[in-house]
């Protein structure tokens, strides 16, 4: 669909006036955030992001809202891996749920602004050069099958480069000092360790940017609908952390359902000279195998809980 300038000023204006109202009116005062605050939120973001698909379907029609729906439940089911990463860095560090709010915002604005820049160049690089869409399939299907052999380890965060990096070249203080990012201490400037704890989380998006962003490309390649349905997806991830980091743990085959979704969009790229799917086919895979994954792990998590109440009982 064709937007001029001032449809992509108007939303990313409405977008900076909603980070505005969360941080500087509901969220002015740090605090921690609750499990039903949490649910408010990701409902409010994610009926927004409902709200926009339909003006999407009545303004551009059907294909364009499906193919934004897509995109946007795609980006939105790859971030949950992310939130688990989320929860062992921040367990890591020891952040403190009141500032976990206040690290998460300025990640996300962060994220938005080089997903920006991502999908920027990689429109100009796809109608430039139109076969690179192909080389986006064969990596999301070689990233899904590695993601699903892949072993579940924690990371080894005293190793992670950006961690080493700044600690290497920043002056830092010998712990936090509230929620503050920088400090000034007889004279000087000094970064907390909550600022590595910011690095550390925009480094994670962009390693998951580079397989989301090719995913949403390879479901639609107009840039429009790319950006919009990233953008959503990313803005309701902060308060879907707070939602899903006590549990998010517990659903062990989605991992699974990840790796299937990523195979199954790059192996859709990469035959769709010979035979292209209708969009609503992406979508209904797409929720097919989350259902599936999630309410797996429900059941085996329940058995397992089941037999530890039972083994104590005995």
């Amino acid at each position: 669909m064709h937007v001029g300038f001032w449809g992509w000023a108007a939303f990313n204006g409405f977008i900076l006036a909603m980070l505005a109202l969360d941080l500087g009116v509901f969220n002015r005062k740090a605090h921690v955030i609750r499990a039903k605050e949490a649910l408010i939120w990701t409902g409010a973001w994610i009926l927004l992001a409902l709200l926009f698909g339909a003006w999407l379907w009545l303004r551009a029609g059907p294909q364009s809202g499906i193919e934004y729906l897509t995109g946007y439940l795609a980006e939105k089911v790859l971030s949950m891996d992310n939130i688990f990463v989320m929860v062992m860095i921040f367990g890591y560090f020891g952040v403190s749920p009141v500032d976990q709010h206040r690290v998460l915002f300025w990640g996300i604005l962060g994220a938005l602004v080089l997903r920006g820049a991502f999908i920027g160049a990689g429109a100009m690089v796809l109608e430039r050069w139109h076969w690179v869409l192909y080389l986006f399939g064969a990596l999301l299907v070689i990233t899904g099958l590695r993601a699903a052999f892949r072993k579940d380890e924690v990371p080894d965060l005293d190793r992670n480069p950006v961690v080493r990096m700044a600690r290497r070249v920043l002056r830092l203080t010998d712990g936090y000092r509230g929620h503050r990012f920088w400090v000034r201490e007889e004279g000087r400037l000094f970064a907390t360790p909550l600022l590595v704890v910011l690095f550390t989380i925009e480094a994670t998006d962009v390693i998951f940017a580079m397989d989301s962003i090719p995913a949403v490309f390879a479901i639609t390649q107009d840039p429009f609908l790319v950006y919009t349905s990233n953008i959503f997806a990313i803005l309701g991830l902060r308060s879907m952390y707070f939602v899903l980091a006590d549990f998010v743990s517990r659903f062990v085959y989605l991992k699974y359902a990840l790796s299937a979704i990523l195979v199954f969009i790059g192996a859709k790229l990469l035959f769709a000279p010979v035979y292209e799917l209708p969009p609503l086919t992406s979508l209904a895979v797409i929720l097919f195998s989350v259902t599936l994954a999630i309410v797996a792990s429900i059941r085996k998590t329940s058995r397992e809980a089941s037999r530890e109440t039972g083994a104590q009982s005995a």
